[in-house]
């Protein structure tokens, strides 16, 4: 049975990354395995998504992701199967940590927000869920292995 099929959306969460404010503006640092609980392998940032639309609707097996409003807002609906959570990110100083086996979209962005993403592995086709049916059935096979 693969872990991640064990989290939940309690084992995600916002994280303060810090503010350092200077009069010539502010300053945020993430650093692996101090900031974040684990090491960027890869960064990417979405931007430019037309009103109404969503991103993500996947799972992944491995990857952590860690993602921050870097400009504007949007928000994300973590679900684990049998919980979903909203979160509003809006601010460049707050990431969301989202574990391994959550289901994710990311909806509601502002005009000109940018949706910045640190993840832990490379990219790998192999590591995504992108069949709500299917993962809702291994969220529910691990449930039951478990009793």
């Amino acid at each position: 049975m693969i872990e991640a099929f064990k989290s939940t959306v309690y084992n995600c969460g916002v994280i303060e990354l810090g503010k350092h404010h200077r009069e010539q503006g502010n300053l945020t640092v993430v650093e692996n395995n101090i900031t974040i609980p684990f090491e960027v392998k890869r960064i990417y940032y979405l931007y430019d998504v037309p009103g109404g639309e969503s991103r993500g609707g996947h799972a992944h097996k491995e990857l952590h992701q860690l993602l921050i409003a870097a400009g504007g807002s949007f928000d994300v609906i973590i679900d684990d199967g049998n919980v979903k959570r909203t979160i509003t990110l809006n601010r460049p100083y707050y990431g969301l940590l989202i574990v391994p086996g959550i289901w994710r979209e990311l909806i509601n962005f502002s005009s000109g927000a940018t949706c910045l993403v640190l993840a832990s592995e490379k990219y790998d086709e192999a590591d995504y869920i992108r069949d709500y049916d299917i993962f809702k059935l291994e969220k529910l096979q691990n449930r039951l292995a478990v009793v």
